[in-house]
């Protein structure tokens, strides 16, 4: 997983910083390492501009990102230890949920907050998304601003020119499950098809909430907005995440990393 993982996130990387290249981002060998090696963003034309004073972060924005690295590393070594062996699965979701507090929210909130406090435009890759209203708002600016970063660079745009909005975002959608489908169910070997009928399903999700219908019921806005991201990111979850990729790759791992015993044979 770790391995297809870091293979898609180097391609990528590379893929955005010769694109801000060749568009004539003038880039220095220093801000380019930093880039390409100690910032997970891929806005690579925002984070090579010159530097910034204005990009400056608060104290407190580092203060929180350390809490949520310490709460993290509590889901992982604590509670998700005190859930087994009874409930494998549940000690499995317990330790994903603190695998992204201590990633996602915690130490990429953190990088974020060092390059702008040194006034690179690091644009957090977490923007609060339980504050979303919408869940074109929750997928395009709030999570994983990354993947949108690169998704609207070198997928969205082209294609919407050509096929029309609502197509263009069902491509997007379905290009985020054929990723997630090959680090999650290619290493967990089952599951095939889930993570992408998920993403399947945020598409129609967000095709709904701008229809004509979905914007006079109030979705898209407001907390009858807020309920219907919240429901649709958040009740299909088990197929992002089916109980075999739990079961043969996060449980195993925490098995490697000693947050759990080795798992008898009945538990992989």
């Amino acid at each position: 997983m770790w391995a297809l993982a870091l293979v898609i996130f180097a391609a990528s990387k590379w893929m955005t910083f010769r694109d801000a290249v060749k568009r004539g981002v003038r880039v220095e060998t220093s801000r380019a390492a930093g880039y390409l090696l100690a910032w997970p963003g891929m806005d690579a034309a925002a984070f090579l501009a010159p530097p910034d004073r204005r990009s400056l972060t608060a104290l407190a924005d580092s203060v929180a990102a350390v809490l949520t690295i310490v709460l993290g590393a509590i889901l992982i070594w604590g509670l998700a230890p005190a859930a087994m062996p009874a409930h494998p699965l549940v000690a499995g979701w317990i330790a994903m949920i603190g695998i992204v507090l201590m990633l996602h929210f915690g130490a990429f909130a953190l990088l974020s907050a060092g390059w702008r406090h040194a006034g690179v435009n690091a644009i957090p890759v977490m923007r609060q998304p339980l504050r979303s209203t919408a869940l074109a708002e929750f997928w395009g600016r709030r999570w994983n601003t990354a993947f949108h970063a690169l998704a609207a660079r070198f997928a969205f745009g082209p294609l919407r020119s050509r096929i029309g909005t609502t197509a263009a975002t069902f491509a997007v959608f379905l290009l985020s499950g054929a990723i997630h489908e090959l680090v999650i169910t290619v290493p967990a070997g089952g599951g095939f098809g889930l993570p992408t009928l998920y993403f399947l399903m945020q598409a129609l999700g967000v095709t709904a909430e701008r229809s004509t219908r979905g914007r006079r019921i109030g979705l898209g806005k407001g907390t009858r907005g807020r309920c219907f991201t919240l429901f649709v990111t958040a009740a299909p979850a088990f197929w992002l995440f089916p109980p075999v990729f739990v079961r043969g790759v996060i449980l195993p791992m925490l098995a490697a990393i000693g947050a759990i015993p080795r798992l008898p044979c009945d538990l992989c």
